[in-house]
């Protein structure tokens, strides 16, 4: 089988106890020889200097970094400067995001979506970056209708977004019937699913509620049937994730996107399972 590429996701360090670890967790995920590290943007730009640290970090130690940015609250020029501080940095490749409003502020700023965003860069900064968009398999959350949350990734791509990263899921239909939906939409760029190792099950299952994301009920129930039982968790969730990556594999997925959560033994195994390592 031919290596499958992967990108993996971090968030940025609080601490430097926190950056000097996160550098021997990228160099253990290095066995998996992912395309890019990613690295996510707080609500309004709130991690914005941790964000470039981190990504220069990952750089330095000679692999590709792709620094989340999010355009809620900002402005044109703000965002101007952030894509100047990047590209001097060598950096050629974001994950373009609408973002969350910051807690405390009542206006959007002037982007008012991730379509303005990518346009706002194609048309400033040209062609030399790679563009990857945010998708949602089980659509957005603050979206209720479907059609509009797909033709809002449309626009995305229309706009110039290069590949598109989902959420994470657990149904590997609902991924399967998005890619379809998005194809049918004239969207030919890349739609890669995103996975989310269980880290941990109480706080996956909270972020999964909130977004709407369906944890399969029987996955559910074994799993708080574990109570504290931590291994057989460790264990089950293994199995789990690497069933759902097996079947995105031999359904044609053409990449997989780990949220490691700043850890690398989960991600290392799904991969060494998956013949990847």
């Amino acid at each position: 089988m031919p290596h499958l590429p992967v990108s993996i996701e971090f968030f940025p360090p609080n601490t430097p106890v926190g950056s000097e670890k996160l550098k021997t967790v990228v160099q253990e995920l290095s066995a998996l020889a992912p395309e890019f590290y990613s690295v996510t943007y707080g609500a309004g730009g709130s991690t914005r200097d941790k964000t470039l640290a981190t990504v220069q970090a990952i750089a330095a130690l000679g692999f590709e970094a792709a620094p989340h940015l999010s355009c809620i609250g900002s402005t044109a020029a703000g965002i101007a400067e952030i894509l100047a501080t990047y590209r001097a940095q060598g950096i050629r490749r974001l994950v373009a995001l609408r973002g969350d409003l910051p807690s405390g502020m009542a206006t959007a700023g002037e982007f008012r979506y991730a379509s303005e965003l990518i346009e706002f860069i194609r048309r400033t900064q040209g062609p030399d970056w790679h563009i990857e968009v945010a998708a949602y398999p089980e659509y957005h959350p603050q979206q209720r209708y479907v059609r509009r949350d797909l033709e809002h990734f449309a626009a995305k791509v229309r706009a110039g977004a290069d590949s598109a990263i989902t959420q994470f899921f657990f149904n590997p239909d609902a991924y399967f019937h998005f890619v379809d939906e998005a194809r049918r939409l004239g969207v030919t760029v890349p739609i890669v699913p995103g996975i989310m190792p269980f880290h941990n099950f109480a706080r996956i299952a909270q972020i999964a509620a909130r977004d709407g994301i369906d944890i399969p009920r029987w996955v559910a129930l074994k799993m708080e049937g574990y109570m504290d039982d931590a291994a057989s968790i460790r264990a089950f969730g293994l199995e789990v994730v690497t069933r759902l990556c097996q079947r995105l594999i031999e359904g044609g997925a053409p990449s997989l996107h780990f949220y490691a959560l700043n850890q690398s033994a989960l991600t290392l195994e799904i991969g060494r399972r998956l013949g990847l390592a």
